[in-house]
């Protein structure tokens, strides 16, 4: 079996970190790591030139991470609230998905990219629901669904966003 080795000028949440140097399939690596400017072959004149740019990658990574972190805050003092059909037996029509989380925080000005939004199983019940966000490789947000019957006050979702006293919260208020 053929592999490649490759220096990783991102972190790479299943591969590895900046600056690493790793093995994986040639496909892999020449489709989609190298073209997406994540890695480049790992030689002996592109180990010396990636030493001189490891600085300016990091420094980028760093900026990236701390966005992330900032984003994950608000994230975390947000509560989504969704209003959906339900039929006999509290049982909804279809489920509440991704597209429908992301919507629901652009409305309150965070936009995040539905594909980062982290729906194990899709979700079918009323209730509160706490559904995980990847924002960056390492850093994890939580975001509070509250999934509602069509038509009832939004009171009971919004007051816990509001109480907590966080600077985010009182922001977006």
């Amino acid at each position: 079996m053929a592999v490649m080795k490759l220096i990783l000028r991102a972190d790479m949440e299943n591969l590895g970190k900046l600056g690493e140097v790793v093995t994986v399939k040639p496909g892999y690596g020449r489709n989609f790591l190298i073209p997406q400017g994540l890695a480049m072959l790992a030689s002996p004149s592109n180990l010396k030139v990636f030493e001189t740019e490891r600085r300016k990658l990091q420094a980028k990574m760093d900026t990236l991470r701390s966005d992330a972190e900032t984003l994950a805050a608000k994230v975390a003092a947000a509560t989504v609230a969704i209003e959906v059909r339900v039929g006999d037996g509290d049982k909804l029509y279809g489920s509440v998905t991704s597209s429908m989380i992301a919507d629901g925080l652009e409305a309150q000005g965070i936009v995040i990219d539905r594909k980062k939004i982290v729906l194990e199983d899709a979700i079918r019940t009323l209730g509160v629901h706490e559904v995980p966000v990847k924002l960056h490789a390492g850093v994890i947000g939580t975001i509070r669904v509250m999934v509602c019957r069509q038509g009832e006050k939004l009171m009971d979702a919004e007051q816990p966003a509001e109480d907590s006293g966080s600077p985010a919260a009182e922001a977006e208020a």
